[in-house]
C-alpha cells in the first residue's frame, strides 16, 4: 500500500477554524489531533512556543530537542513530526499565506524574519530567561482576543503576532555576526529568495550574481563570511530538500522528481542526491517511509 505524507490545511483542523487563523492552547490541540505526531506538511504558516515538555522535533529531516519556552517558526510545504516524552503545553498558532496581506501594503513583510527563510535550523529559536514572561503575556493576550472578541479582534491578534515576530528578528539579528552590515545582510535575504523561487531551473552561484548585480565571488565571499559555506552549496542544499520532500510522495516515480527537479537524467539526479544525502534517492524513499 503507499503510503503519502498528509498535507494539512486550516480547515482539516476544524475544532478550532476561525477564517484564516487557528489560534489555541498547544496541549488540547495535540490531543484533538493525535495524527500530528506523524510526518506531515502545511500549506499555512506554523508557530509554536512550548512552555513545558521534552522530546524532539523533526523539521525537513533535522531533529531539534524540545526545550522550555523554545520557538518554532515553519512556513508553508516543511514536513515535521513530533517525538514528546510526558506533558507537553504552550501556544500554537497556524494563519495562511494571505493572512497579513490586508493589513500590511509589503506582500514579502514576513520574508525579512529570518526564521521564515524556510531553512530548519534557522526557525527554531531559544527564548531567553529575561523574555519568558514576555513572551508568555502576548502569547496569552493572543489567545484572550481568540476566545473573547471584541471590536477589531483580529487586528489585535495580528499586531500581537507582528510582536513577537519583531521581538524574535532581533534576537536573530542580535546573534548575527558583528560585521555584517545591513546591506550585506539584506543582500544575502535577497539571495535566498531567489533560491527558493528559481532553484529547479538555476542551479549555478552566476545565475544568482547576476539577479543581484554583484560578482560571483562577491556573493561566494558574503555566503561563506555569514552562512560559513559558498553560494554554490546553499544551492543545492535547497535542491536536495525538495528532492526529500518529493520522495516522501509515493506518487511520483524517481524519475519523475529528476525530471521536476530538471535533471538530465535519472543517473545524474542519483548521483547528485547521494552526493548530498549519503544514500540513493530509492534508499531514502525506504528510510523515510519506514518511519509513517
Amino acid at each position: 500500500m503507499k503510503k503519502d505524507f498528509p498535507v494539512y490545511d486550516i480547515c482539516t483542523l476544524s475544532e478550532f477554524k476561525q477564517d484564516d487563523i487557528l489560534i489555541s492552547r498547544f496541549a488540547p490541540y495535540l490531543d484533538t489531533h493525535k495524527n500530528l505526531y506523524l510526518p506531515h506538511k502545511h500549506n499555512f504558516y506554523h508557530l509554536v512556543l512550548f512552555t513545558e515538555g521534552s522530546g524532539s522535533h523533526a523539521i525537513d529531516f533535522h531533529t531539534f530537542k524540545v526545550n522550555p519556552f523554545q520557538i518554532y517558526f515553519m512556513i508553508p510545504g516543511q514536513v515535521h513530526s513530533w517525538a514528546f516524552k510526558g506533558s507537553v503545553d504552550g501556544y500554537v498558532i497556524n494563519f495562511s499565506v494571505s493572512f497579513f496581506q490586508s493589513l500590511l501594503l509589503k506582500p514579502d513583510y514576513l520574508d525579512q524574519f529570518p526564521f521564515f527563510s524556510g531553512l530548519a535550523e534557522q526557525g527554531v529559536i531559544e527564548v531567553p530567561a529575561e523574555l519568558h514572561d514576555y513572551f508568555t503575556n502576548l502569547f496569552e493576550q493572543i489567545i484572550a482576543e481568540n476566545e473573547t472578541p471584541q471590536r477589531m479582534a483580529i487586528d489585535m491578534v495580528k499586531a500581537l503576532m507582528l510582536q513577537v515576530f519583531i521581538t524574535t528578528g532581533r534576537l536573530c539579528l542580535d546573534n548575527q555576526p558583528q560585521h555584517v552590515t545591513p546591506y550585506n545582510y539584506t543582500l544575502l535575504r535577497n539571495f535566498q529568495k531567489l533560491i527558493e523561487q528559481n532553484f529547479t531551473h538555476l542551479k549555478l552561484p552566476k545565475n544568482y550574481a547576476e539577479l543581484l548585480y554583484i560578482t560571483p565571488n562577491h556573493l561566494n565571499a558574503l555566503c561563506n563570511d555569514v552562512m560559513g559555506m559558498p553560494a554554490g552549496e546553499m544551492i543545492r542544499n535547497r535542491i536536495a530538500l525538495e528532492a526529500k520532500r518529493l520522495l516522501v510522495n509515493m506518487s511520483l516515480t524517481i524519475a519523475e522528481i529528476a525530471d521536476k527537479l530538471n535533471f538530465a537524467d535519472n543517473s545524474y539526479f542519483t548521483k547528485f542526491f547521494k552526493k548530498q544525502a549519503g544514500l540513493t534517492p530509492e534508499e531514502f524513499r525506504k528510510k523515510a517511509l519506514n518511519n509513517i
